[in-house]
């Protein structure tokens, strides 16, 4: 059984939505199928509720695949930013706003 760690943006996720983002299957309909059909597993225990919940830790099984829900490190979130003002070059925001 392969195993690995799926990163969300947020702190939860709706199962429908987790299983097509860890591409345990191709499209939203085969998950909402799988999960229909009593095919995938939450945590160890087979759940039919495609809005069900996870948060970060939760074990998504769906054949011989399983994913873990993990969360995102913020630490680096501080990185992208831009501050305008404070910009240290010759960009003219001025000139290329409005094309």
């Amino acid at each position: 059984m392969s195993e690995f760690t799926v990163p969300i943006s947020g702190e939860s996720i709706k199962l429908g939505q987790f299983i097509k983002l860890a591409s345990l299957t191709a499209t939203g309909g085969e998950a909402k199928e799988a999960i229909a059909e009593g095919l995938v597993t939450v945590n160890g225990e087979v759940d039919t509720r495609r809005g069900r919940t996870l948060v970060v830790g939760d074990a998504v099984s769906l054949g011989g695949m399983t994913a873990i829900v993990g969360g995102v490190a913020d630490d680096d979130a501080d990185d992208d930013f831009f501050d305008e003002a404070t910009a240290d070059d010759d960009f003219d925001p001025e000139q290329w706003r409005n094309l």
